[in-house]
């Protein structure tokens, strides 16, 4: 019979400024459970609570946040709670401490016009001292050891996935989306390619109320000169920048390919993306924003007056 494996639990604390947020921001995106600021005292309960129905059988790890702030908070105390908490078999706990040198906090501090939590009415610099005593208990007590001293936000972003990522596997999901510049860019989109050089079925009234998906309108896109070096350039950027959004821990990369109405060359090219990049080791999805769109000759004539070939 398979022994049940321990949850991982994670309390994250440290000198205010030093990074708390930023962590458990990061944890939250790698699949951790995270909970700011709870009163410890009541960590049992928060355990003893079944995960959330949003997250289906799995229950994530779960990261506790606190630092001075917190109600309750008593390093002495609590580092007794985690001790007993560790006895049980069913929990595994550690400690992420979030440390940084004390000129370092008071840059932070002077840069953002922030009061200290500890010194709301004097220099952050005794704040910052108060505090380095009161948690000095919970930095010898603790497993992982970050000093954010030189590190940017995006630094230790990067170390907090490299230590703490449960899922080594996970991949990141990739949607391709078709969609027509005259009826507005999604608000979603980190990548954005515009095919609207391409040669226009549209004026061609056989193909007109066709659409991409269709044999007829895929050769006819395909007899632009430029049609197979833009897929190229295309594809070579992608399979470029995919597999380092993925390294970065980026959860989804929506890439948009947009033409005017939204109806033929995006998605013809957003079909044969999809189909290469499937080729390359990728898994992309592929929505159509606007292939059931009622074809509009007024907004394709719009566009060509502007002096767009092909448009």
């Amino acid at each position: 019979m398979n022994e049940k494996r321990a949850k991982p639990v994670m309390l994250v604390t440290g000198l205010s400024g030093a990074g708390k947020s930023t962590a458990l921001k990061t944890l939250e995106d790698i699949g951790w459970e995270t909970v700011d600021n709870f009163p410890f005292r009541l960590i049992e309960r928060l355990l003893d609570t079944p995960p959330s129905m949003s997250v289906g059988d799995s229950d994530p790890p779960l990261a506790l946040g606190f630092d001075s702030r917190t109600r309750g908070f008593d390093p002495e105390k609590l580092i007794k709670r985690v001790k007993r908490l560790q006895q049980k078999r069913e929990y595994d706990i550690s400690t992420l401490y979030l440390d940084c040198t004390d000129g370092e906090l008071e840059r932070r501090y002077s840069e953002t016009r922030r009061r200290h939590p500890l010194a709301l009415d004097r220099p952050a610099k005794q704040g910052i001292a108060l505090e380095r005593t009161m948690l000095a208990p919970l930095l010898r007590w603790a497993d992982h050891v970050i000093d954010t001293t030189d590190l940017t936000a995006n630094d230790l972003q990067r170390e907090i996935r490299q230590q703490f990522t449960i899922d080594k596997d996970a991949v990141t999901t990739i949607t391709l989306t078709s969609f027509g510049f005259s009826r507005g860019v999604p608000n979603n989109i980190d990548l954005l390619f515009d095919v609207r050089f391409l040669a226009n079925p549209f004026w061609e009234p056989e193909l007109k109320l066709l659409t991409g998906l269709d044999p007829a309108v895929a050769d006819y896109i395909g007899k632009d000169p430029a049609y197979a070096e833009t897929i190229e350039k295309i594809l070579d950027m992608l399979t470029f920048l995919l597999p380092r959004y993925q390294d970065a821990g980026k959860a989804y990369v929506n890439i948009g390919i947009g033409c005017t109405g939204g109806r033929h060359r995006s998605v013809h090219v957003a079909e044969r993306l999809s189909k290469d990049l499937r080729a390359a080791g990728f898994s992309p999805s592929v929505l159509h924003r606007n292939l059931a769109s009622r074809p509009m000759e007024a907004l394709e004539s719009m566009q060509k007056l502007n002096g767009h070939k092909g448009i």
